[in-house]
């Protein structure tokens, strides 16, 4: 009798929803979701060239399903005809092997077929934190391990910047998401010489400042005699750096950034000298060649 409920109010909740909007998202009022999932779902179905009927960003139960909503009166009419039936996310699948699904063809074909319909985005952008479910005296204790990524970086809400490094990054593990907070930097093993470089597109005033590396999966690969270097967006000043060594009690580099910190158990943090005045730009440079890979989790 539950499921019954619950079918006729996912039913009428899509036939309210389908004329105020172009897409239809189906979520629960107890998940969390990632940064900028709106951003991510927007990519990822402007990517599709084929004519998909849902598209996945959880692959638990109902959440996280979106639909086209000029296909919601199809669906619902056929929630509405079995909804005493199965759950809601079962039907879902029984829709797809009517619309896609040859009864002279075998299984492999037929989920082939499905596949094309429903397409599934990775890893997960919603994920499941209720325990109780509203059927009474049941524990629901559904995780979503395609989640779990996005406890391997932290977002910051940095102010816009130029990135760029002499790394050479791991697959799609770019300096831009961890600044911006989507990913962690991963890249082969360092060498002396090599940087990471944060260029603000506005010079700014940077009070604190804390870099990451390593991550729950892979601890080992931190960056090791590594300082934290800042270049002040004075020019006067930089110029006087060159020439004359540092008066704030930071060593200076040939090209006009201060030294102000080092990393520490793959962990840089500290406060910048307000007296430096505004930041033109952050770099991270590496001083000795590294036996691991290195990965940036929090910027």
């Amino acid at each position: 009798r539950w499921r019954t409920k619950q079918n006729l109010d996912y039913s009428f909740l899509m036939l309210y929803a389908q004329p105020k909007g172009t897409f239809y998202l189906q979520l629960e009022d107890d998940i969390i979701a990632k940064p900028d999932f709106i951003e991510s779902i927007k990519s990822f179905a402007a990517q599709q060239s084929q004519d998909w009927m849902v598209l996945e960003f959880s692959q638990l139960g109902f959440i996280g399903k979106l639909f086209k909503s000029e296909d919601l009166p199809l669906i619902v009419e056929f929630f509405l005809m079995f909804y005493k039936d199965k759950p809601i996310d079962w039907l879902i699948d029984h829709l797809l092997w009517v619309k896609a699904c040859n009864p002279e063809k075998d299984t492999t074909h037929c989920e082939m077929e499905k596949s094309k319909l429903r397409i599934r985005a990775k890893p997960s952008l919603f994920q499941h934190m209720g325990i109780y479910s509203s059927l009474a005296g049941k524990i629901q204790n559904l995780k979503d391990k395609d989640f779990g990524k996005n406890l391997l970086h932290k977002a910051h809400n940095n102010p816009p910047a130029k990135v760029d490094t002499s790394l050479r990054i791991y697959q799609q593990y770019t300096l831009e998401k961890v600044y911006k907070g989507q990913d962690c930097f991963w890249a082969s093993a360092p060498v002396a010489g090599d940087y990471i470089r944060f260029t603000f597109l506005n010079p700014v005033e940077v009070e604190k400042y804390l870099f990451r590396s390593g991550n729950m999966e892979h601890p080992g690969d931190k960056l090791f005699n590594t300082t934290v270097e800042v270049l002040p967006a004075d020019e006067t000043l930089r110029k006087e750096l060159v020439a004359n060594g540092s008066k704030f009690n930071h060593p200076a580099t040939k090209d006009g950034y201060l030294k102000i910190g080092a990393f520490e158990n793959g962990i840089a943090e500290g406060s910048i000298n307000q007296s430096i005045g505004r930041i033109q730009a952050i770099r991270l440079s590496i001083s000795s060649d590294s036996p691991v890979w290195t990965i940036l989790s929090e910027v």
